[in-house]
């Protein structure tokens, strides 16, 4: 990509779209076409297609999506599926109509089934039944890498999809309702060493920056423990949704989109395309290829953060896939791995959070 490509990054103000912006930024690019949901509302056709024609991006990231943890991915189901299909649709043929050099989609390992083997290779995909608290939006997501590759078959595309793992890292998303698991629990246990230091005016600093259920610093104290009481936060402990025994594999999020880059710069569909098969599952997985689980991460988090409370594990709340870890052989063998282990990268995020309060 030329420096001063006009590239368009969907979903610039999140977790990955900002990340990915952070990165490309560093490495000299300065055309960005950026655009906020009150300016582009991506589910909208007929905005995004006036805003293709209008400004004519040489290059697109489509990191916008509506996503979650098992909460609301299982309560959501209707909106996950509806949103990012629309979303996917629109921005994908929108980039075909406009003679777009090269579209990066960014799915999610999700896609893969429940009982895929492990570690999970792109190849694994459509292969057996899904995970059900997560179904609706792995279709999307599917759908996705699907109309990527078609378009490149039929149409002559240079459409590239990737899968990155659990992400983590700078501007995730920490509501207690709808977050993914690491930023829920960072905040969780964040909350209760403050209960047990009785410092409740960092409480009220961290409801005032992230109101829950419309609970802000500015209520009172009862209202307060009440909410935090419904999400399992005591002074002496922490719930946590499952059994703590699933098995997860994280990123942190400046790795990944440092690999999405890397994949912009040197990668074409034509590298993907097996030589003796069918053409299907070009797509890329995004991971470390190491995990773990759910109840070791959590002392892991109170160990960074110094909490001497305990985890309570809620067997009667749903686990999820027990396993999720990729195989990222691909992308090795296209010349990138990751940098940031998850010790390190938990201790990051905590910093980040502390700072941005």
């Amino acid at each position: 990509m030329n420096k001063e490509a006009k590239i368009y990054v969907a979903g610039h103000t999140g977790l990955v779209g900002s990340a990915i912006l952070k990165n490309l930024q560093s490495k000299g690019y300065t055309n960005f076409l950026l655009r906020n949901l009150s300016e582009l509302d991506l589910t909208d056709q007929l905005a995004v297609f006036r805003f293709f024609e209008q400004e004519k991006p040489e290059y697109v990231i489509l990191a916008a999506a509506k996503v979650g943890g098992i909460v609301a991915n299982n309560t959501y189901r209707a909106q996950f599926i509806y949103e990012n299909i629309q979303i996917q649709n629109n921005v994908i043929h929108a980039s075909w109509l406009n003679k777009v050099k090269k579209l990066l989609f960014l799915g999610s390992t999700c896609i893969y089934p429940r009982e895929a083997p492990q570690p999970m290779v792109e190849d694994c995909l459509l292969s057996s039944p899904l995970e059900y608290t997560n179904e609706p939006y792995a279709i999307a997501k599917i759908a996705g890498i699907k109309m990527c590759e078609s378009y490149n078959l039929q149409y002559g595309a240079n459409f590239i999809a990737v899968m990155p793992t659990n992400l983590y890292g700078p501007n995730d998303n920490f509501d207690l309702e709808k977050s993914h698991v690491l930023p829920a629990i960072l905040r969780k246990t964040h909350l209760a060493k403050s209960l047990m230091n009785n410092d409740f005016d960092a409480i009220r600093k961290d409801f005032d920056r992230l109101p829950v259920e419309g609970v802000s610093g500015k209520d009172t104290d009862e209202a307060i423990l009440s909410c935090l009481d419904k999400y399992g936060v005591k002074k002496e402990s922490v719930e946590i949704w499952g059994t703590g025994l699933p098995m997860r594999e994280f990123l942190w999020s400046e790795d990944m989109a440092d690999a999405c880059v890397f994949v912009m710069e040197n990668v074409n569909f034509a590298d993907l395309k097996p030589q003796d098969k069918e053409i299907r599952n070009t797509h890329i997985n995004i991971g470390s290829g190491k995990e773990i689980s759910i109840k070791d991460l959590t002392a892991l988090i109170a160990q960074t953060l110094d909490y001497r409370g305990k985890f309570v594990f809620n067997a009667d709340k749903p686990d999820g896939t027990l396993r999720k870890l990729t195989d990222p052989s691909k992308l090795h063998r296209l010349g990138w791995k990751h940098k940031i282990e998850i010790e390190e990268g938990i201790k990051k995020l905590y910093d980040w959070y502390l700072w941005e309060k």
